[in-house]
């Protein structure tokens, strides 16, 4: 005779997700990974980036900016500034005459967004 359904033990999880998600160093690698994932959305190349699984999707990392945003935190300079160098992957150079300013706005961005995502887990507890 078998148990009804509210009785029995749930299976466990698949191999795959006993593994724990990695949050991310920094908001930096948060970031990059952010816009990789969501340029993989949007060209239908598949959920995201490859390899570790992460503990957020891309909105997650999407949500604490637009918080940051309506908190009057970030402006859309910076918001411009985190779009062009998150597509290309990269920070602007503080030694750059041409990106000196872009570097400054970028670091105001990651600054401030990084304690959010500290918060929900999403960047690591051990950085300082």
């Amino acid at each position: 005779m078998t148990q009804p359904a509210r009785l029995q033990k749930p299976n466990p999880p698949p191999r795959s997700r006993v593994l724990r998600d990695e949050p991310f160093r920094d908001a930096e690698q948060a970031w990059f990974w952010t816009i990789g994932a969501l340029s993989a959305r949007r060209d239908g190349t598949g959920r995201g980036m490859p390899g570790i699984p992460r503990p957020c999707d891309p909105d997650d990392v999407i949500k604490c900016l637009d918080t940051l945003y309506r908190q009057r935190r970030i402006d859309l300079r910076h918001a411009r500034i985190l779009r062009i160098w998150g597509e290309r992957q990269t920070a602007p150079d503080p030694t750059r005459a041409g990106e000196r300013a872009e570097a400054r706005i970028w670091r105001e961005a990651m600054d401030r967004l990084e304690w959010p995502l500290r918060v929900k887990g999403i960047v690591s507890q051990n950085n300082s």
